[in-house]
């Protein structure tokens, strides 16, 4: 799920080792159906060229040139292009997220840590698509183009001025579209996925004990886990595990597993011929109107509508 996200945040130096990059941009053309996947980072992706139906969080949207899609850390979201797409995606690192609320909101926020509550309260949107407009999405093309030349030329600490310089440049034109609330409006805005606290900066939660359980749910999703069996295969207490695995990863164990659950039922409506009832049940979930009430929270649609949509666009 991170193997993208990480090939590209650990640029190695002479040495061997990994430097750290907060944010990094690339480009690419997209031909066949991408996700549902999520990733450990916030995602800004801009539309460049063709058009997409893209299903997350908020259901299913189409989107085309001149449109922002704006991720929150482990959101699923995934798209079919209607042909093909070329977009941009800069990602951004959760705390560097945090720092720039903190810096911004200064006059009301105490320290950095009380940037991550901030946000929470005024950006409950876990998923957005911003209609930006073919004009204001053009005036990000120069932008986005050097940062992504910036970003694969792997020197960050070289560029560090000009890389923050550009993206403050996009997020001018990008953040008046951004859509805030101080409470909760929508069914979306989920009070179980909140953006992770600080961590070691690497794309990679900071207690082993967290990232070995949420090996253990991707490598074993289909097992009826609890939180005290999980805890007890990492020799936490379970209220210990759930705080250090909510600062690693932004949200709860079991949420974390249904998640990958979500994932992986995509995976098989895609790739397989299973019955909706089958594949429900090989991901670990036996109650069919339970699954597809999670499923439909996770990805935006059902898994039957998931399955004809993939039918419609092949």
């Amino acid at each position: 799920m991170q193997s993208e996200m990480t090939s590209a945040a650990t640029n190695r130096n002479d040495d061997g080792s990994n430097p750290f990059q907060p944010i990094l941009a690339r480009t690419r053309t997209v031909h066949q159906s991408v996700g549902p996947v999520a990733y450990d980072c916030v995602k800004v992706i801009v539309v460049r060229d063709g058009s997409a139906i893209l299903f997350s969080e908020f259901g299913q949207r189409p989107v085309k040139v001149g449109d922002v899609i704006l991720l929150g850390s482990n959101v699923l979201c995934g798209s079919e292009p209607e042909g093909s797409i070329t977009v941009t995606t800069v990602y951004l690192d959760t705390d560097y997220v945090h720092d720039q609320v903190r810096w911004q909101y200064a006059g009301l926020l105490e320290d950095r840590f009380n940037a991550q509550g901030f946000a929470e309260t005024i950006y409950t949107e876990p998923a957005q698509v911003l209609r930006l407009g073919e004009d204001h999405a053009r005036m990000l093309e120069p932008w986005l183009d050097e940062l992504v030349s910036l970003s694969l030329d792997g020197d960050f600490v070289h560029h560090y001025y000009r890389i923050h310089a550009l993206w403050f440049q996009i997020m001018h034109v990008v953040a008046p579209f951004i859509r805030a609330s101080p409470v909760r409006v929508t069914s979306s805005q989920r009070a179980h996925i909140r953006p992770s606290l600080p961590r070691d900066r690497r794309f990679v939660p900071l207690r082993a004990e967290a990232r070995t359980a949420a090996g253990l749910l991707r490598n074993a999703p289909s097992r009826r886990w609890t939180l005290e069996e999980l805890a007890a295969e990492v020799h936490l207490s379970s209220s210990r595990l759930s705080s250090v695995f909510v600062e690693a990863y932004g949200k709860t164990p079991l949420a974390f597993l249904t998640m990958i659950r979500a994932e992986n039922l995509a995976k098989y409506l895609r790739e397989t011929d299973l019955t909706v009832t089958a594949a429900m049940q090989r991901v670990g979930w036996h109650s069919r109107s339970h699954a597809t009430k999670l499923f439909r929270q996770y990805v935006g649609l059902t898994p039957g509508d998931y399955r004809r949509l993939r039918i419609q666009t092949a």
